[in-house]
């Protein structure tokens, strides 16, 4: 485990993992600071979800630091950016600072290679997506799907997944991969029987 200092974007619902990608536009003169300041120093940012309302919003313990590998700036001074995930992290504390965005203490988690899924967790998964993006209406390319490891596949479907925040975290705080497949089978199961009411429910 590493202590490290990190700016961090609190935003609800987007998630991102190591080894993922995440784009943001970025548009608030805060975080537009932010990205200016990242990109002087490490490109690192801190992506965290907000517990809940307020100003500073309480946050989740756990997020996930990720290194600005793609930057375009606009003319009136906006970016689009794409994070790459490194690692999760744990907030030991936030610091009192000066900057218009926030900063914390955190300890950095060692990431996890090169996990994979039982046969039967896959099929689960690909079948139970299958169900739960026809039923939602989506299009989706299978044969790409079918393509991608095991890492890519659970984690890309739980950075997109219209999940509720206190879904979408459980899903970034499951320890391992077999776990977060299970919890996305689960999660896709309860949306498909209740829709929009599983929002409120699993809050």
């Amino acid at each position: 485990m590493t202590v490290t200092r990190l700016s961090i974007f609190p935003l609800a619902g987007a998630l991102l993992f190591p080894r993922m990608h995440l784009p943001l536009h970025i548009f608030e003169p805060r975080y537009r600071a932010m990205v200016t300041d990242s990109l002087a120093r490490d490109r690192r940012i801190g992506m965290i979800q907000p517990r809940g309302p307020g100003e500073p919003a309480p946050l989740f313990d756990i997020g996930c630091v990720g290194r600005i590998a793609e930057v375009q700036a606009l003319d009136d001074g906006r970016f689009d950016i794409v994070l790459e995930g490194l690692a999760r992290f744990t907030i030991l504390r936030e610091l009192d600072v000066t900057t218009s965005f926030r900063q914390i203490e955190a300890e950095l988690e060692v990431s996890q290679e090169g996990e994979i899924l039982g046969m039967a967790e896959r099929a689960s998964l690909e079948i139970e997506s299958r169900r739960f993006a026809d039923a939602q209406g989506y299009a989706v390319d299978w044969e790409a799907v079918s393509r991608l490891d095991d890492e890519s596949l659970v984690n890309g479907i739980a950075q997109i997944a219209p999940f509720d925040v206190a879904s979408k975290q459980a899903l970034l705080e499951a320890g391992r991969l077999s776990d977060r497949a299970e919890l996305i089978v689960q999660l896709m199961q309860f949306y498909g029987r209740h829709g929009d009411e599983g929002v409120s429910t699993l809050q």
